[in-house]
């Protein structure tokens, strides 16, 4: 079945998860309507109520801290006969009863009153999202919940921002129970044929040592299984808030960026405020339900190969995916691009061009693939370019090794361009295409952020790529010599060299003539 299990740790990657499983969610097809070109099974799990009814649940596992849940809770309509039991109606040990003391509940939003009742959901804007659950659309199962109560999100006293504080809670509760064998292995058992694990995580902040902890643990565990982490941060690009903390959050990214990009089988560091939007995007970077849509885009559509039916001709595993973009096995940190358009317009362009085609008797077969061996450029690029060169290596052209594209909606192939994956020897990147007629759903969970060509629409055609190049190098190696100056000095020579070694991946294999009297570092 090739199932996939995704892990969740902390508010963005939440509010990601939130519209991901939103999107899947609405892929499901009932009655008389055709098959849905998605195996849901990869991503969901099948279970039973306490009712005895039948149940389909994401297999999802999801961290936060305590009161960042918003209005859910750990048991819903779906399982509350089994656990949503009254306290004070338990018979204890003692003669009197408990006294309980209550937090105030975190009222429903809106969207969540109206969805219970039946009702049309409301129109959404910024104000009416204060929690990722605001927006959800899903139950969970209530294993797939769980709450640090260790830490308040918003604390003041003892804020969940450092690196250290991360791993340490970590190493904390790994030593009382075992995370793995607790939380994540009811998930891993009940699978057929375990495709792999997608962790979706922040880096900037205490949730990167957190995950820096798991992704360990995990590659101890599961040895060769493909594991990608899509890594979620500012990256010091948000000038809204103090130096210091923008310092800090670039020591924790670096500090991530080490375990996550050596234990993880692709790691796509993602920035929360892109730095690459077209005029057809308009958004709050300052709103995480805002950047999550779009980051979501992205991450469900380079990766729909890995959910479609196995009898669909684009279907493809996350190592499918891998062996494209990480031939060396050591490229494992890719970036993330994409474009988006109206697919109705995609369509009556392509059917200008056959009618253009069917015209064109005397057409030279060379004029036709001139730019075969071109890449497309994309329309937005998730993937941090928040810190100036300091090479003259890295401030040279890119050099892409490979890119694997997913392609939705009538997007013209015929300039779009490169070598099979398969050609060792041929020029140009590696490039692996999967397309699929599905079209990425715009649901009334989705911020009003799109005006692509000709309009709105409830449906977007996407093209996204994931791509390993140079770009990866020069932005490692800045970093590297940024902490360099801010990491303590016990731990500065090993994360400096570290980085490094990364960086040089990138370099091996196109550049050999480079000599180090060219370099400024």
């Amino acid at each position: 079945m090739h199932e996939i299990v995704t892990l969740q740790f902390g508010s963005q990657s939440n509010y990601l998860g939130t519209h991901f499983w939103n999107t899947q969610e609405s892929y499901f097809t009932y009655g008389p309507e055709p098959e849905s070109i998605v195996d849901h099974d990869i991503h969901f799990r099948a279970g039973v109520a306490p009712d005895g009814s039948d149940t389909f649940t994401p297999r999802a596992l999801i961290y936060d801290l305590k009161g960042a849940f918003g209005s859910m809770r750990k048991t819903n309509a779906l399982y509350e006969a089994e656990d949503d039991r009254d306290i004070l109606d338990q018979t204890g040990v003692w003669p009197s009863k408990p006294l309980v003391h209550r937090a105030e509940p975190i009222p429903q939003s809106i969207y969540q009153k109206h969805l219970d009742a039946g009702l049309e959901a409301p129109h959404l804007d910024t104000s009416m999202v204060k929690y990722w659950s605001d927006f959800n659309r899903v139950y969970y199962h209530p294993k797939s919940i769980v709450q640090l109560s260790e830490f308040d999100v918003n604390d003041k006293l003892m804020p969940f921002e450092s690196w250290d504080v991360g791993m340490d809670l970590f190493e904390k509760l790994e030593r009382e129970v075992d995370l793995v064998d607790r939380d994540l292995r009811p998930f891993v058992e009940e699978c057929d044929g375990l495709q792999g694990l997608q962790i979706m995580t922040g880096v900037d902040d205490a949730w990167g040592g957190w995950a820096s902890g798991w992704i360990e643990r995990l590659r101890d565990e599961y040895g060769k299984l493909s594991i990608w982490t899509w890594g979620l941060g500012d990256a010091g690009a948000n000038t809204t808030i103090p130096r210091e903390r923008r310092l800090k959050q670039i020591v924790n990214s670096s500090r991530s960026l080490l375990p996550l990009a050596e234990h993880s089988s692709v790691y796509i560091p993602m920035s929360n405020r892109l730095t690459k939007v077209p005029n057809y995007i308009s958004y709050e970077a300052a709103s995480s339900w805002h950047t999550s849509a779009l980051q979501a885009i992205g991450v469900e559509s380079v990766t729909m190969s890995s959910r479609l039916r196995t009898a669909h001709n684009s279907h493809g595993t996350l190592q499918d995916i891998e062996n494209t973009i990480n031939s060396t096995g050591k490229r494992r940190i890719a970036k993330l691009e994409m474009s988006i358009a109206n697919p109705d317009v995609l369509s009556r362009k392509a059917d200008e061009r056959l009618a253009k085609a069917a015209t064109a008797q005397t057409t030279n077969a060379r004029d036709m693939n001139e730019d075969v061996t071109k890449l497309t450029s994309f329309d937005m690029d998730a993937f941090s370019k928040d810190y100036p060169l300091v090479s003259k290596k890295d401030n040279r052209s890119e050099h892409i090794f490979a890119r694997a594209e997913a392609y939705r909606g009538a997007w013209d192939l015929s300039e779009r361009g490169g070598r099979d994956p398969r050609d060792r020897f041929g020029d140009g990147p590696a490039v692996e295409r999967y397309e699929a007629t599905l079209l990425f759903p715009v649901l009334d969970s989705f911020p009003s952020i799109f005006e692509p060509e000709s309009g709105r629409t409830d449906k977007l055609a996407v093209h996204a790529g994931l791509t390993t190049s140079t770009a990866v190098a020069g932005q490692v190696r800045t970093v590297a010599q940024i902490v360099g100056r801010l990491v303590a000095v016990d731990e500065r020579e090993a994360l400096y060299n570290g980085l490094q070694v990364i960086a040089e991946e990138y370099d091996e294999g196109w550049d050999g003539d480079f000599t180090d009297s060219d370099d400024d570092d």
